[in-house]
């Protein structure tokens, strides 16, 4: 009988699962409140609200673009040639699909909030602020939506043989 050596540390085991809708849920509407009240507070401080620029969102746009191409490269190799990713690549793809879906998912609706903020404020800037955030926020959803698929296309059989 092979009996387990003391010495040796245990085999790890366990699954990871997904990234769960609760913990989006949560991003999503800390995002709101942040997004809506930010408006209102830095007003109230400093005598102007936040701006928001282009450059802000077409970032979140380019991340958007990096992060859906690294989400098809990923499934190409893994799920559609049945490639085996490197196990650092892996444990590097998933922790930044887990992080950029949970980032994405409140930065989206922080725009989102401060966008709503604006709605029915004559304001000169109100306009474009609006639309600035409400491009914002459509790049950060697309950032969340592209993390979601790599956290996916990284997903394995757990090393059992298909039938």
């Amino acid at each position: 009988m092979n009996e387990p050596d003391p010495d040796e540390p245990p085999e790890p085991s366990g699954t990871l699962r997904p990234t769960s809708a609760r913990a989006l849920t949560v991003c999503v509407v800390l995002g709101l409140v942040g997004g809506w009240g930010v408006h209102p507070l830095m007003s109230g401080l400093t005598g102007h609200a936040p701006t928001v620029s282009w450059a802000q969102a077409l970032a979140l746009v380019l991340v958007a673009a990096i992060m859906s191409f690294l989400a098809w490269h990923t499934w190409q190799t893994v799920q559609v040639r049945g490639e085996r990713l490197e196990v650092h690549q892996a444990v590097n793809r998933l922790v930044l699909a887990r992080a950029c879906a949970l980032g994405g998912a409140l930065v989206a609706a922080g725009y989102v909030g401060y966008a709503i903020s604006w709605l029915g404020d004559h304001a000169e800037p109100a306009d474009r602020w609006i639309l600035r955030s409400l491009v914002a926020a459509a790049g950060a959803a697309v950032v969340t939506l592209a993390s979601l698929a790599l956290e996916r296309a990284c997903r394995t059989d757990g090393g059992e043989r298909r039938p």
